[in-house]
């Protein structure tokens, strides 16, 4: 690598200025807005005027430096951040301190906390999962010849710690995520892919018009006024392992309401159509539940998911089939 005699970490954010973004053009965040979400909660005067005196780029160039500014204590932490804003034009900035009203968890303090050193897991799991949701939509593009109608890129990326208490593990509004490098949830890759396909997944909700309301409603609104909060009776409808401590589905929590329903759905989805593109299969796809699942997932994938579906189609239902041989009328 030449030597540009600039930091390190700012000499390598010149280099990514020049490369091109995977997947061509896309939608990307101003510079005053990754500079409030780099610096806005953590003010550092000096770095963010370096930014705008010592390198001469294109605003793309500008952000790159201001997250070699923000990351420049953990070089790893600057690469993983700089990668995940280069593909996908997102960028991992830091949540204002405030008091978040947990409703029944009540009132939990907030600090903003920068993802690096012994916390740069949480950045290295959500830049895995972001990362992986560009290639996984790129893949449902070509398969359905058509763009899907869900944005998964250029989000406002907001890392935060919760004090004295380990939720919310994460909470989205306004193309924002915001997320808990101390929540109790966020403990591997494989549970923060999932958390953030959900999260994001409601903000899609919400530029689609609050769909699951007018769609999932009533399916909702069914399966609730037969079972309430029996675990028995919910099993076969949950799209989503997780229950709630003592209590019963998430999905189906009293004052959830049928968003987070919709968005466990949407994040079974998510797992299903990787277990089949990894080969592994589905022992019980959800579509092949309850005639009210099957409707549910119908709508889902045609409104998110330009109508792709990897699941194979679910076996018939027992004295659904043809007809056996023995019971036809035979011919005169």
């Amino acid at each position: 690598m030449q030597s540009t005699g600039l930091p390190g970490a700012l000499a390598l954010a010149l280099v990514f200025a020049g490369l091109p973004a995977a997947g061509g053009e896309l939608p990307r965040l101003d510079p005053g807005r990754a500079q409030e979400l780099l610096f806005g909660p953590l003010p550092d005067p000096k770095a963010e005027a370096s930014c705008v005196q010592t390198v001469d780029v294109d605003a793309a160039g500008r952000i790159r430096c201001l997250l070699a500014r923000r990351y420049a204590r953990d070089p790893e932490a600057f690469r993983l951040a700089a990668e995940l804003y280069r593909r996908t034009g997102s960028v991992a900035g830091l949540l204002p301190e405030q008091d978040f009203d947990g409703g029944y968890r009540g009132i939990i303090h907030l600090v903003p906390h920068v993802p690096q050193g012994e916390t740069r897991k949480h950045l290295a799991w959500v830049s895995a999962a972001l990362l992986g949701f560009d290639d996984f939509f790129a893949a449902i593009e070509a398969q359905a010849g058509a763009p899907a109608r869900y944005r998964w890129r250029a989000l406002s990326l907001r890392f935060y710690r919760s004090v004295r208490k380990r939720t919310p593990a994460a909470f989205a509004h306004g193309w924002t995520v915001s997320y808990n490098v101390n929540g109790t949830l966020n403990h591997g890759p494989g549970v923060v892919r999932d958390l953030l396909f959900h999260e994001i997944f409601h903000l899609n909700d919400f530029d689609h018009d609050g769909w699951s309301s007018s769609a999932l409603g009533d399916i909702f609104d069914g399966i609730v006024a037969r079972c309430g909060t029996r675990i028995a009776c919910l099993a076969p409808y949950a799209p989503g392992w997780l229950k709630v401590r003592g209590g019963t589905y998430y999905a189906f929590m009293p004052g959830n309401g049928v968003g987070e329903y919709a968005a466990e759905l949407a994040m079974n989805y998510l797992r299903e159509q990787l277990a089949v593109q990894a080969g592994r299969g589905v022992k019980r796809p959800f579509k092949c539940g309850p005639p009210e699942n099957a409707r549910a997932w119908r709508l889902l994938v045609d409104e998110f998911f330009a109508g792709v579906d990897r699941v194979p189609a679910c076996p018939p239902a027992p004295g659904s089939g043809p007809e056996p041989e023995a019971a036809r009328p035979k011919p005169p």
